[in-house]
């Protein structure tokens, strides 16, 4: 079994323009000759890897407590792309991954610098998959990403975005990317995982 981490560091990642960085505080320092080490730290639910939820742009969307588990865990299949996925690039995507595991094809993740088309989100949400993940900070174009964000979190597809996929090939993997459990909130951070064994 081989493990891949597919998450960023949480105080060296990308965050997406003008929203706040994450910081840390020492609240307590043993080299200050205090009995333990604590930390606190702040950050936007949507800094480095994080999910997005249905009420990110959805006002009576679920939150990120109403989810349900199975959408971030289970099997997964890689897919890699370079720029505009296109509807007809989803369809392949998607005819790809079910052909190796009927069930990783309900979580697809995207390995490259790629923006979802208009199209590419409407195919995705048509084929009912649970979860949609890629490595830059938006799901669609950065200077406008609400229409595509629309279709796929009104079609209750979770988003996974700004995950790390550069040593890892396409195929099919076990996901881990399960959410800290906040209550009414649009987004949350992750720690993301990929188990490669058998499909």
């Amino acid at each position: 079994m081989k493990i891949y981490d597919i998450s960023q560091e949480v105080f060296s990642c990308q965050v997406y323009p003008n929203d706040p960085t994450p910081d840390k505080k020492m609240l307590k320092s043993m080299e200050k000759g205090e009995v333990y080490n604590l930390t606190s730290f702040n950050m936007c639910a949507h800094n480095g890897t994080h999910i997005d939820a249905p009420f990110h742009f959805i006002q009576d969307g679920k939150t990120v407590d109403e989810i349900c588990l199975e959408a971030f865990v289970g099997m997964a299949y890689v897919a890699e792309h370079h720029g505009i996925v296109t509807g007809n690039d989803a369809a392949e995507i998607i005819e790809k991954a079910n052909k190796q595991n009927p069930e990783a094809a309900k979580r697809i993740l995207m390995k490259g610098d790629v923006e979802v088309s208009l199209e590419a989100a409407k195919v995705f949400a048509s084929f009912n998959i649970l979860l949609l993940g890629n490595e830059p900070q938006t799901i669609g174009p950065q200077n406008a990403p609400m229409a595509v964000h629309l279709v796929l979190l009104g079609a209750d597809v979770v988003l996974l975005e700004g995950i790390r996929l550069s040593k890892v090939s396409e195929g099919v993997y076990f996901l881990n990317a399960a959410p800290l459990n906040l209550s009414g909130v649009d987004g949350s951070p992750c720690r993301a995982i990929l188990i490669e064994g058998d499909s």
